[in-house]
């Protein structure tokens, strides 16, 4: 059954986590479409980690080196974009991920804000009961960040900060970013077999 997916970047740090999750997606045959918002901050960051030449979610997806085929399966929307097709319930998603999640996005979903297509595009995931993967990107957390992830939790979004699962072994990086895009897999319905021990027990 082909997968509709929403990826959302906000502004804090670990960019390369959307673009290896971006990259993931867009390799499964499985996944119809991946619709790509890259906030404001978000952009910022990209610029700072992942070159200054890429400054937004058209570069994101160019750093992803994708096929021709393989890029026209990912849809780009700007942040501000209120009108586009993931604003609206009616316009069904399989899961909605928010990567990495920063604490003011966390703030704005937990609270109803809609603002941008970031916050609307999450709000409807809520509102649908589609999946709703939060990779929340804060440390040390305050009452503020508890209070809130506790709210969403409560809604139905999946908290899903991209700790590293240690029990996989390895000194590679690139583990540690397949690990944890398996687990968000896991929660949007994609099956993935796990490789080289990055399930346990396998």
């Amino acid at each position: 059954m082909p997968h509709r997916i929403a990826l959302l970047v906000t502004g804090a740090s670990g960019m390369q986590l959307p673009r290896h999750l971006l990259k993931v997606l867009a390799l499964r045959d499985e996944v119809e479409r991946v619709h790509l918002v890259v906030s404001a901050g978000a952009s910022q960051v990209l610029r700072h980690e992942l070159g200054e030449k890429r400054t937004g979610a058209a570069d994101l997806v160019a750093a992803c080196d994708l096929t021709p085929e393989e890029t026209a399966r990912v849809t780009v929307h700007r942040d501000s974009e209120l009108d586009a097709s993931i604003a609206s319930g009616s316009h069904r998603l399989d899961g909605t991920v928010v990567l990495p999640c920063s604490s003011g996005t966390l703030g704005a979903l937990a609270t109803g804000s809609a603002r941008t297509l970031v916050h609307r595009a999450g709000a409807v995931a809520l509102k649908e009961r589609w999946p709703l993967v939060l990779g929340f990107r804060e440390t040390p957390l305050t009452v503020v960040h508890l209070e809130n992830l506790r709210r969403l939790a409560y809604a139905g979004a999946v908290i899903l900060p991209p700790l590293p699962a240690f029990y996989i072994g390895g000194e590679s990086f690139d583990r540690f970013l397949d690990h944890y895009c398996l687990r968000i897999l896991d929660r949007l319905g994609i099956d993935e077999a796990g490789e080289d021990g990055l399930r346990w027990g396998e």
